[in-house]
C-alpha cells in the first residue's frame, strides 16, 4: 500500500528546492536542484500557450542525457532569463554538461507563469532576474514553503470569468512511497480552471461578482461549454486572457526510469492534474509538466510510479490552494473561509 512520507518533493533523496519572493511586486521564481551528477528528465506540454527555455534538451533522442536543474519562473517570457542566474550558481560549483578544457554548461530546463495580475497596476514591468533565481539556488534545502512564496507569489486560479473573479494560487507539494520507491510532486497552480477536491466540489475558482473567499464559486466548466465568453463578456482572447494562465508541475522518482518511460511519467502526470483543475490545457494555459528521476532503485514497473505520481499529484494541487493567502482583492483559502 502506498503511504505518504516526509510530504515534499525533497522526499526524493538529492533533490532540493528554493524559493525566491517578492511580496512588493508578487512574483517570484522556485528552482529544483538536482544531485550532483544531475538527473534525468523528460517533460509535457500540455498547455497550449506555453513559456520555455532548453525543453529541446528534454527529448529522448538528445545528446545531453541529465540536467541540473529545473527554474519555475513568474514575469511570463521575460522570466526565462532568470536562468541565467541558475546557470551562474551551477557553473560556479563545476556542475553541468561537460565540455571538455571549456568546463560546463549547466542544463537548465525553465517555465513560467504570466502572474502580472496582481502587480502594481497590472503592467508588465517585473519579473524575476538571474540575481534573484541565484539567490533561490542558494537558499535551496529539502524544507520546502509552499501556499503564496516562489513561483507562486502572484499566482490566481478560477478565472473563466476575468482576473477580477479569481482566487489565490501557489506552490504545493506531496510525496507518497510503495516500499523503496518515492514519488514526489510539486506544483505551481495559476489556472484558468477551478480546483476541485476528490468529490468533484470546488475548493477554489471564479466567482460570480468578486467577493471574498466565501463568495458564490461558479462552475467553470458548464459556464465556458454554454458559450460563456472566456475572460467574462466583452474580453477577447488576446486582451481577456490568452498566454495569462499556467500550471507547472515537476514529479520527481527515485525509480529507476529511462527518458522514454519519464516521458510518459509526465503525460500521466498531466492527466492526474487534470482530475483536479477543471479545465486543463486550455488554449490560454501554458501547462508544462516535467518528469524527473535520481535513478537510485529499481521500480515494479513504470507503471507503478504513474500510479504513484497520480497519488502525489492531487495532494500537491489541493496544498497549492488550500495554503495559499490573498493578495490585494483576491482571497486565499489560507485567509479562512470555505
Amino acid at each position: 500500500m502506498a503511504e505518504s512520507v516526509a510530504a515534499n518533493l525533497a522526499a526524493v533523496q538529492g533533490i532540493t528546492v528554493g524559493h525566491w519572493t517578492d511580496l512588493r511586486t508578487w512574483t517570484g521564481c522556485t528552482v529544483v536542484l538536482a544531485p550532483v551528477g544531475g538527473m534525468r528528465a523528460a517533460c509535457a506540454l500540455r498547455g497550449r500557450a506555453t513559456g520555455t527555455r532548453e525543453i529541446d534538451a528534454l527529448d529522448p533522442r538528445h545528446l545531453v542525457g541529465h540536467i541540473d536543474a529545473v527554474l519555475l519562473t513568474g514575469g511570463s517570457a521575460y522570466g526565462l532569463g532568470a536562468a541565467d542566474g541558475v546557470m551562474r550558481w551551477l557553473k560556479e560549483r563545476g556542475r553541468g554538461f561537460p565540455v571538455g578544457p571549456a568546463g560546463v554548461v549547466p542544463i537548465v530546463p525553465t517555465a513560467v507563469i504570466f502572474d502580472f495580475d496582481l502587480a502594481p497596476g497590472s503592467k508588465a514591468d517585473r519579473w524575476p532576474t538571474g540575481d534573484d533565481a541565484y539567490r533561490a539556488c542558494s537558499a535551496a534545502s529539502t524544507e520546502i514553503p509552499e501556499g503564496s512564496v516562489g513561483a507562486g507569489t502572484g499566482a490566481t486560479v478560477g478565472k473563466a470569468l476575468g482576473p477580477g473573479g479569481a482566487m489565490k494560487g501557489g506552490v504545493g507539494t506531496w510525496a507518497v512511497r510503495a516500499g523503496d520507491v518515492v514519488v514526489s510532486a510539486l506544483v505551481v497552480l495559476n489556472a484558468v480552471g477551478n480546483v476541485v477536491d476528490a468529490n468533484g466540489r470546488i475548493l477554489a475558482g471564479a466567482r460570480q461578482g468578486g467577493g471574498g473567499v466565501d463568495g458564490k464559486l461558479v462552475d467553470a466548466l458548464d459556464y465556458l461549454s454554454r458559450g460563456g465568453a472566456p475572460f467574462g463578456a466583452g474580453a477577447g482572447a488576446g486582451a481577456g486572457g490568452a498566454g495569462r494562465n499556467t500550471t507547472l508541475a515537476v514529479v520527481a522518482t527515485n525509480a529507476r526510469l529511462d527518458r522514454v518511460a519519464l516521458h510518459s511519467l509526465a503525460h500521466a502526470a498531466g492527466d492526474a492534474l487534470a482530475r483536479r483543475i477543471v479545465p486543463y490545457g486550455t488554449p490560454f494555459d501554458g501547462d508544462v509538466v516535467f518528469a524527473v528521476s535520481t535513478a537510485a532503485v529499481a521500480a515494479a514497473t513504470p507503471l507503478q510510479v504513474e500510479a504513484l505520481a497520480a497519488l502525489a499529484l492531487p495532494e500537491a494541487v489541493e496544498r497549492a490552494v488550500r495554503l495559499a493567502r490573498g493578495a490585494r482583492d483576491i482571497p486565499g483559502l489560507a485567509d479562512g473561509g470555505r
